[in-house]
Order: structure tokens, then sequence, then C-alpha cells
């Protein structure tokens, strides 16, 4: 299936991009060149290590994409991360406010909808039309009249997961006894219009729409403004890095009597991580064909309500988090040679991998059964570990580990055969402590847990 636009079916066909000018990275204006050069290096070195530790899957063209904050192929390590992103933005929304409850609408919806939504992104095959364009002895006129009636018969693709809470606002009315307020939580994949290339593409957003009354729509823009940006510096290194600001006036959207807009200052300029907006009523009464009777809830006296929205880009919010999240320490070896290190200081709760289990000196197939005892009691405990001991080359693993991000580095060696004692290794600190073998998953869990809780 193909996302495509009556001009590009037309007239033209897609240009093919070759993988040398696929990332063209732009670097926000700058009285020195030599910290342009710096946040251009930055840039690069972040999206390399993406690659190199399994957050990105190669290619410049995917490299790109996540750039722009878009969904793209993510490797292991930014499948979880992103999925820890999802579950604590989920958590955030739900268990700080109460009635919000969750939905799952589709992502693309029958061309005989009547909400009156504007239709923006039509899905057609790709055969169907071919078969039209290769007709013979058809005129321009009615060629273009088949395709006009193809596009209007097609499914469109949602941009935003707006319009599906609008659509469930009314049976969810006698689930809170039609009292507001109350809201509606949904993540999953849209598009994202193509600004003119013709070429849509598809990001994770994770939406709240929340219904209140009219009076009382002000401060509730101003609560949920308060929440969502003290969540995003929850878990940054760089708190101030993330800030909101207020739309311009200019830039509202049709139906927003106000806007606001949670940003991240990356190398390369600020983007926009999450938009808060209040709607309204309008488009609610224009998706139900205003009829206010249904509409109307009891909030002291019968009112439609107001809409606030809340819309998260979390793809951009992944790479935001690893941008923060991301030192290059120098440090001096035994021989004096200054070295860089580079670590990935993730918040212990979005690190992809808390724990990894090694093998020191000793019996190797006694120590494997340690590290596979230990692997098992882990994983019971939902911790995700990296099974280092596997590994057929050691190498340089604290490097390794320290640009994946992850929290401890647990050896076991012949000490942990005489006396249950083992070395673990912090990120952070690269201190290794001693510790018994029974105390470690107590440890771990009372680690993430209390980080979780700051």
């Amino acid at each position: 299936m193909l996302t495509l636009c009556v001009r590009n079916v037309l007239f033209r066909s897609f240009p093919s991009q070759s993988s040398s000018d696929a990332v063209q990275l732009t670097v926000r204006p700058c009285s020195s060149s030599r910290a342009q050069e710096e946040d251009l290096h930055q840039t690069r070195t972040l999206l390399r290590l993406c690659v190199d530790r399994y957050f990105l899957s190669p290619g410049e063209a995917n490299m790109e994409l996540f750039r722009r904050g878009m969904s793209c192929r993510y490797g292991p390590l930014g499948t979880e991360l992103r999925r820890n992103l999802l579950e604590q933005w989920w958590h955030s929304v739900s268990r700080t406010t109460a009635q919000v409850f969750g939905i799952n609408t589709l992502s693309s919806s029958s061309g005989d909808t009547a909400t009156g939504a504007p239709r923006k992104l039509n899905i057609v095959e790709n055969e169907h039309i071919k078969q039209i364009l290769e007709e013979k002895e058809v005129s321009k006129d009615l060629l273009i009249q088949k395709i006009q009636v193809l596009l209007q018969r097609s499914p469109t693709g949602r941009t935003s997961c707006l319009q599906g809470a609008l659509e469930q606002f009314v049976p969810s009315l006698e689930l809170v006894n039609r009292k507001l307020p109350f809201g509606l939580a949904e993540t999953g994949l849209c598009f994202q219009p193509s600004g003119g290339s013709g070429c849509p593409g598809e990001v994770t957003r994770a939406s709240l729409v929340w219904f209140c009354s009219a009076r009382a729509s002000s401060q509730w823009l101003d609560h949920w403004t308060r929440q969502r940006l003290k969540w995003w510096r929850k878990f940054a290194l760089s708190p101030s890095d993330f800030s909101s600001s207020d739309v311009p006036e200019e830039e509202l959207e049709k139906a927003a009597s106000r806007g606001v807009r949670i940003i991240y200052s990356f190398p390369w300029g600020e983007e926009t991580l999450e938009t808060l907006w209040n709607r309204g009523d309008a488009e609610l009464l224009r998706t139900h064909g205003g009829d206010r009777s249904k509409l109307q809830c009891r909030d002291g006296r019968k009112s439609v309500p107001h809409v606030i929205s809340v819309t998260a880009n979390v793809d951009r919010g992944a790479l935001a988090f690893l941008s923060n999240s991301l030192q290059t320490l120098k440090k001096e070896d035994s021989r004096q040679r200054l070295q860089q290190r580079k670590v990935l200081k993730l918040h212990p709760v979005l690190a992809p991998v808390k724990v990894a289990l090694d093998i020191g000196r000793g019996a190797s197939v006694e120590l494997r059964q340690v590290c596979e005892g230990l692997l098992k009691e882990f994983m019971e405990a939902k911790i995700s570990t990296w099974p280092g001991y596997l590994e057929t080359s050691a190498g340089q693993l604290n490097t390794k580990y320290d640009e994946m991000g992850v929290l401890f580095t647990v050896v076991v060696n012949e000490n942990t055969l005489e006396s249950g004692l083992l070395q673990v290794r912090s990120r952070d600190t690269t201190v290794r402590e001693t510790m018994h073998i029974s105390e470690i998953k107590k440890f771990l869990s009372r680690y993430i847990t209390a980080a979780d809780n700051v």
C-alpha cells in the first residue's frame, strides 16, 4: 500500500534519493564557526553511536528519518527504549490524574466517513492507480475524474489521534456518568504530512484528549503544561534543555484559542516534543453533527465540554533523551595518555538494558552456570539483562556497555564460586563494589524503583 496525493499520481513520479545526500544536517545559527563544527560533530557522534550500539538499524536515510523525529527502523535497544518511553508516558497521564481511560482507534478510516474531519492523506494500492493510468484513449478530464473517485472511496490515514478520541466521546459519557472532567488516551502510528515533498512518513504519537468545562479549560491547559514539562525533565540528565513556550498567535491551529509547546534544544536547534492545545468545543460539535443534546455533561450546569489535546512525538522524544544523556568524558590512562570515554547516561527507568553479566577468572563452565542462574533470576524480576558471558571476545566490554547505557556490570569470578561474592561496576561512577550474590537482585530492583519515584 502507498500513500499518495493527487498531484503526485497525475503529474509526476517520486524521485530517487541517493545515499550521499540522504543526510543533510542543519545547525542552528551561531557566531562561531567552531561552535557549529562542534554541534555537527556531536550530532554525527550521537547518530553513529545509535547505529553501533543497536539503537538504530544502519543506513544514512534511516538515520535522517530518526533525526527528523519520524518512525524508522529501530534496533533491539532502540525498540526497548521507545517501549519504555511509551510505557512511562502512559503511566504519567493515567496514574497522575483520575478519570483517564485508554482507547484504541484505527490508523485509517473508510472513505465514506461523515465526521467532517478534513481529508489529508489517502491510502490507495499501486495497481489500481497503474490500471487507470494505462487505460488507452482516455481524456485527461476523465482520467482525473477516475482517480478522484478512487481517492474518495479509499481510506484516509490519520495524522493525529484527536479525531478518534472525539468520536469516542459520546460512547464514553455513560462510563463517567456524564460528569466532567475526564480524558481519553491513545498511542500509535500516525502519518506525517509531507510538507510539500509528496512523501508522507510515519510518527509514533502519544495522545491525551481531555474533556473539561469551558470555564476551567484555561486552568486545565496550565495544569497539563506543568505536568508534562515536569515529566520530560524527570528523566533528563540536563533538565534545563527541556522548556515550554506559548505558540504565537499567528501559528495557532484554526480551532484553538491557545497552544503550548514542550521543546528540546538539540545541537542543531530547538524541536517540539509535545504540543498542547485549548481547542474549545467547535471540533467536538462538528464531529457529532452539531447535536448539543447528546454532548451535554453535568458540571453544575448542562453544557458542551471544551477539549484540551496533548500530543507527543515519541520518536523525537527518544532522540531527545539519547542526545541529553550522551556524555564524552576525558581521562588519562596509566601512561598519562588522554582518552575519551563516551557514556550514555540514560535514566534507569528508560535504559534498555539494566545489567550485563560477565565472567572473570575461574572455571568457565561453572561460572557460566552461575551466570545462567542469575539471568533467569533477573528475568523473573523483569530486570532486562545482557548476557555478556556469551561474548566470544571480551575486548573492551566496559566501553561497549557504557555506550549502550547499561546501568551495572556484574562480574562472576572464582571468588563467587568460593564465597558467593561478585563484582558490581556502576556505569555512572565506574566504581566497582563487592556484593554477595544473594543481594544483587534486591539491590537492582531497589535502585530502579528509587529512580522511578524521584
